[in-house]
């Protein structure tokens, strides 16, 4: 079964043709980061006009590298949720318009559900159940799949996201958006114990993530030192930093897959190709027995193809939709 999906949810315009959920026949994307990199973040109203202008040929370019036509393509798959409402909404009426033209079904596909089906890309075999860390800048969720469309919410972050936190960290140097990449790369050259930050717990939320008191705390000392006249050692700042944040995620997800028996463990999201990270949670899988799962970095930020293998699965599931779906800002990952 071949679907065509779309992806709009914040700064990427893609689109990409999936086969089965797990073959990729195509896979385009549009990316707006340079030019947001000129007000260090996203803009909204700039990104909503970007995939207004981008959409179409970046779907045309889509069934073309697949060799395909829409007269091929069985159910077209659209982000819906979460994300930049204006965003989304550029995707879902397009992706409706199309429904509606060619009589092809309509597949809502939620964003971050999306985002662990790239494993499905990455790795053909692997079928839930399992644990799942969704670590990106807007999102850290420990999630347990329990099948393709069902998924429930174990742990998730009290305040700021992991990427959230590494992005203001990263601006608070000057370093250029998006400020994670480009504190992953300096942190190899740095000293991840030159600098002491806090790891927050929640105390009546073992699973629980807390980002922001360590995000004050980088944020702090680097307007301290620049008040004293002090050089900034980025290096040792940004693996001291990154240290703080992957020793979190791995701890607190490690010990969600020990508590509830659960033996296979995947991370997924733009922070998930994080070196780092990757790293930790290999060695302290291997330590507990735990088979571990990474997505292709390819796959790792947003992307249509995870959007077509998701709704492979959504598809299979009945979810379809029709005329009245509509793009929304916030939904839960175990949404029904």
């Amino acid at each position: 079964m071949k679907i065509l999906s779309i992806e709009s949810s914040c700064d990427e315009t893609a689109a990409a043709v999936v086969e089965d959920g797990r073959n990729v026949l195509s896979s385009v994307i549009a990316s707006q980061v340079e030019e947001h990199k000129l007000y260090g973040g996203v803009v909204p109203e700039i990104a909503s006009r970007r995939h207004a202008e981008a959409i179409v040929p970046v779907v045309k370019q889509a069934l073309n590298d697949a060799d395909v036509t829409m007269d091929d393509i069985e159910a077209i798959a659209v982000t819906h949720a979460p994300g930049l409402i204006g965003a989304l909404l550029v995707g879902v009426n397009f992706a409706k318009g199309l429904s509606l033209a060619t009589g092809k079904p309509l597949v809502p596909t939620h964003h971050l559900r999306s985002h662990i089906a790239s494993n499905y890309i990455s790795h053909k075999e692997l079928k839930p159940p399992f644990m799942c860390l969704v670590v990106s800048g807007g999102h850290s969720h420990i999630v347990m799949v329990e099948d393709y469309t069902k998924m429930k919410v174990i742990g998730r972050t009290r305040d700021d996201a992991a990427g959230e936190a590494f992005d203001k960290a990263a601006r608070t140097m000057n370093m250029p958006y998006p400020g994670g990449i480009e504190m992953d790369k300096i942190a190899e050259s740095g000293d991840p114990k030159a600098f002491k930050f806090p790891r927050p717990v929640v105390h009546d939320a073992p699973y629980d993530f807390s980002f922001s008191g360590l995000k004050t705390s980088v944020i702090n000392l680097i307007h301290n030192m620049e008040q004293r006249g002090e050089e900034i050692p980025k290096a040792d700042i940004c693996a001291s930093f990154r240290s703080a944040v992957v020793e979190l995620l791995v701890s607190n997800t490690i010990k969600a897959c020990e508590d509830f028996d659960i033996k296979t463990l995947v991370i997924a999201g733009g922070v998930s190709a994080n070196s780092l990270l990757r790293t930790r949670f290999a060695e302290e899988s291997e330590k507990h027995g735990i088979k571990f799962y990474k997505p292709d970095k390819s796959v790792c930020t947003d992307n249509a193809a995870m959007v077509g293998s998701q709704g492979y699965y959504e598809y299979l599931n009945g979810n379809i939709a029709d005329l009245s779906l509509n793009a929304v800002a916030t939904l839960p990952i175990d949404y029904r």
